[in-house]
């Protein structure tokens, strides 16, 4: 294949990838937009493999069997309720690659440069290690608290950000000593400043999520969706290789955006997420009050006499459905109550789940119709005209406290305003506290009722009530 060939095969690429985003951010558009990626990623690949001046075919093949079965085996075994920690996986895969790739263009001496060439080249191979490393050991500690490994409380170390300034000023040091390297000096040419940047960098990427709390976790796997395109764009510009700079500059910027409106919805500072900051978790950074009251318990008959009354009925799905793998049945539910003429919608909060866009994916599974599902800023405002609320295993997003408790350590976080509902619903397993260790006085409030057990086996008993009564 010619140069000109595979610089045409690039830009249809890139263009496909444009595509794809723009298809991702609607989801009636989406299912087209994973076909635009797929194709667009089969173009570049092909491009790259008939490129005249690649010779390694064995190495090539080897790699692509091991993470064909690899990643065919994620897909097959991996469960809806994982996809938070398989994406933090991916992001680290990432982060390392920019690190080995950072490390190969430094060790290889095929292509000597000179003056401001090699000057730039150096600055590349020394961010991108930088990023990657980041990047790898950050997704990797997002990966332990998302499975459960590590505890979702935040470890605040005294005097952390000075912790963080610190490293940052020797990062900038380091960087200066491996730009002025000498061959045969006490740094091993370089080498030396490179490897102990990449020990900082690796602490710091630590240090960085192990600061953060349960309740920001999509944030901070968004933030790292970003910091792994960066460091992609980094891996191109050490490879000079153009479509590699233009996708890792689009996952970077987008991941970008999607954290800052996710911060917006969180009321969170973004720059407090760059530099990871927000491990308290909050704009309150107190304890939360202390829930006193009783709950009013209710079974699966009389949640499903509830919903038969109820002229307007909204869902608010949580990690509880993911985890019950409660969408099917939520599905069979909305359609026989819309089929009795009443007007059923879903609301979702931005972070509810995992992961950003995690109930919408679940929904979708599930084939709820995307026109009934609407964002937190698109159905708060109704809630005091809904007759029956159901909130299925979420906690901190329908947490009242963010609003009217300044000691709460979600406080200032907007939440769905489901308690202003006629009578709320919330499914939970028990009286636990959600992911973000508050307790939420939604569930002693007069209006409000508890259905107890796992989601899943309960809606399909209110299910059959329903059928039962139509």
């Amino acid at each position: 294949m010619s140069q000109s060939l595979i610089s045409m095969a690039y830009i249809a690429a890139a263009i496909l990838f444009i595509l794809s985003l723009s298809g991702l951010s609607n989801q009636e558009t989406s299912r087209r937009g994973n076909y635009y990626g797929m194709i667009g990623m089969a173009i570049a690949i092909l491009a790259t493999v008939l490129n005249p001046s690649f010779t390694a075919y064995g190495i090539l093949i080897i790699a692509l069997v091991i993470g064909g079965v690899i990643g065919a085996r994620a897909a097959f075994k991996v469960e809806m309720t994982q996809m938070p920690e398989l994406v933090a996986v991916m992001h680290s895969l990432v982060g390392i690659a920019a690190v080995l790739v950072g490390y190969a263009n430094f060790i290889d001496h095929s292509s000597p440069l000179a003056g401001s060439e090699k000057t730039i080249h150096e600055v590349e191979i020394y961010l991108g290690v930088l990023i990657g490393a980041v990047t790898f050991s950050g997704s990797v500690i997002a990966f332990g608290k998302l499975s459960g490994r590590i505890g979702g409380k935040p470890m605040l170390l005294p005097g952390r950000h000075w912790l963080n300034l610190c490293m940052l000023i020797g990062v900038i040091v380091l960087g200066y000593m491996f730009l002025h390297q000498t061959e045969g000096c006490c740094c091993c040419g370089g080498l030396g400043p490179l490897l102990i940047m990449t020990v900082i960098a690796l602490i710091f990427g630590v240090h960085m999520v192990m600061a953060i709390g349960g309740a920001d976790m999509p944030v901070v796997v968004s933030m790292l969706n970003s910091y792994s395109g960066w460091a992609a764009a980094a891996t191109g510009f050490m490879l000079s290789n153009d479509l590699l700079i233009v996708t890792g500059a689009l996952v970077g910027s987008s991941g970008a955006i999607l954290s800052y409106i996710m911060c917006r919805a969180m009321n969170r500072n973004f720059i407090s997420v760059i530099a990871g900051g927000f491990g308290g978790g909050a704009t309150g950074g107190g304890t939360a009050a202390v829930i006193e009251g009783d709950v009013t318990p209710v079974n699966a008959v009389e949640t499903a006499k509830l919903l038969l009354e109820a002229k307007s009925i909204v869902i608010v799905p949580g990690y509880g459905m993911a985890v019950a793998q409660a969408q099917h049945a939520v599905n069979e539910i909305t359609k026989l109550l819309r089929g009795k003429g009443k007007t059923v919608r879903f609301g979702i909060h931005p972070v509810a789940g995992r992961m950003p866009g995690h109930m919408n994916v679940l929904l979708a599974e599930a084939k709820v119709p995307y026109d009934i599902v609407f964002e937190m800023d698109e159905i708060n405002e109704d809630f005091p005209k809904v007759d029956v609320a159901i909130v299925i295993g979420a906690n901190d997003i329908v947490n009242p406290s963010a609003m009217n408790d300044p000691t709460s350590p979600i406080a200032g976080m907007p939440v769905l305003e489901v308690w202003k509902s006629h009578i709320t619903i919330a499914m939970k397993r028990s009286m636990a506290s959600g992911y973000a260790g508050v307790g939420n006085p939604l569930f002693v409030m007069e209006n409000t009722r508890m259905l107890f057990g796992d989601a899943k086996e309960t809606l399909q008993a209110v299910l059959k009530e329903l059928n039962a009564n139509s």
